[in-house]
């Protein structure tokens, strides 16, 4: 089912796709994330859909977060990719995961104030760590506007 709360232009990008929505331990703990938190006053917000091969993100960078003209600053996309890999490793694992390592590749500028589609899928499940890979592209043409390679770790019960 898809949120109601999305911009239109999401929507059949996202039929069908159920949201990821872990289960928040400590009393919600990443409430206040700057990257997937609800509770952060000038977040991102990123939600993240499953699909049969990982996740999908729903993404309009706000012109407060830009760099060079028209486009988003090289910070912000790197942690809206960052939180597109842990939104993969969730699906794929079912665990919460902390960034160990993250490479981004800038492909063309990422707009600010267009739809923009995150996917993420897993590469590797070592165990005690995950591969994941993501990629930002432009809505509807699929043109590749950035790529990331993450390793990340599981967060133990009850640790941050």
């Amino acid at each position: 089912m898809t949120p109601t709360d999305l911009p239109d232009v999401f929507r059949e990008y996202l039929a069908g796709c159920e949201e990821l929505r872990p289960p928040r331990p400590n009393g919600d703990m990443y409430h206040h994330c700057f990257g997937c938190g609800p509770g952060h006053p000038t977040g991102l917000r990123v939600r993240c859909f499953a699909t049969p091969d990982g996740v999908i993100s729903p993404i309009v960078i706000a012109p407060r977060y830009a760099g060079p003209p028209r486009a988003a600053h090289g910070g912000i996309v790197t942690a809206y990719l960052d939180e597109v890999l842990a939104g993969a490793v969730w699906r794929a694992t079912g665990r919460l995961s902390v960034t160990g390592e993250i490479t981004v590749r800038f492909k063309r500028p990422v707009p600010v104030e267009r739809p923009v589609l995150g996917r993420g899928w897993l590469v590797t499940d070592h165990g005690r760590y995950v591969d994941v890979d993501a990629r930002l592209e432009e809505l509807g043409t699929a043109v590749v506007l950035a790529t990331a390679r993450g390793r990340f770790f599981p967060v133990r019960d009850g640790a941050p």
